[in-house]
């Protein structure tokens, strides 16, 4: 089930606009916590920058929305970037944008194309899609077993990792409407000798068509 829309992964992105140089580091963050470290260890990272500019988006309905100018005229810097994050739909994700300042003003209206525009390629950069809801379902088989069920996936469920002892651990991802599915399937192919494990419900992001 998808729950929203955010950032694929961490990335950094950068553009020199009348010598004033923009560098957008971009993270999906899933609390306002993470989100403020990160935006700490940017502020460290460029503490000689002129400004850092923070945003972010946070909670599975956008329900924390924030944004800092940090010393740019009011409303040109992190309101743009608040904006184009909302405008596409994007929770969970964090920005901070360094700015050292190249000796030319860009005016309000260039300052916030410039902040835009930055913020725009970090998301490039960083990818955006889907975060769905997933169940990982721990199952121990025979090899005889393991080795069909390599053959077969990539339709409704997919093996992430596996564990080779005296049988066979794998962990297994599907929809969690896929779940009892998925667990049918598991005890045909195994002829009911496998054995459910576990099973745990995660968020995975993915690109989307």
């Amino acid at each position: 089930m998808k729950l929203y829309r955010t950032v694929l992964r961490e990335a950094t992105a950068e553009q020199i606009i009348q010598k004033s140089r923009f560098i957008c580091h971009i993270k999906p963050v899933v609390s306002r916590e993470e989100a403020e470290e990160f935006i700490m260890s940017v502020r460290r990272e460029h503490r000689e920058a002129t400004h850092n500019v923070p945003a972010m988006i946070i909670g599975d309905r956008m329900q924390i929305q924030w944004s800092s100018d940090d010393g740019e005229p009011q409303g040109t810097a992190g309101a743009p970037v608040l904006k184009l994050l909302s405008s596409m739909d994007l929770t969970n994700v964090c920005v901070v944008i360094a700015r050292y300042f190249g000796g030319i003003k860009l005016g309000t209206g260039g300052l916030a194309r410039a902040y835009s525009s930055t913020a725009k390629l970090g998301l490039d950069e960083a990818g955006t899609g889907g975060a769905y809801e997933t169940s990982v379902i721990s199952y121990e088989m025979d090899y005889s077993s393991y080795g069909r069920l390599q053959k077969t996936q990539g339709g409704f469920f997919a093996v992430l990792d596996a564990e080779f002892g005296e049988n066979v651990k794998v962990d297994i991802s599907c929809d969690t409407e896929r779940e009892e599915d998925t667990g049918t399937y598991l005890k045909d192919l195994t002829g009911g000798k496998g054995k459910v494990l576990k099973i745990e419900k995660i968020v995975l992001t993915k690109e989307e068509a």
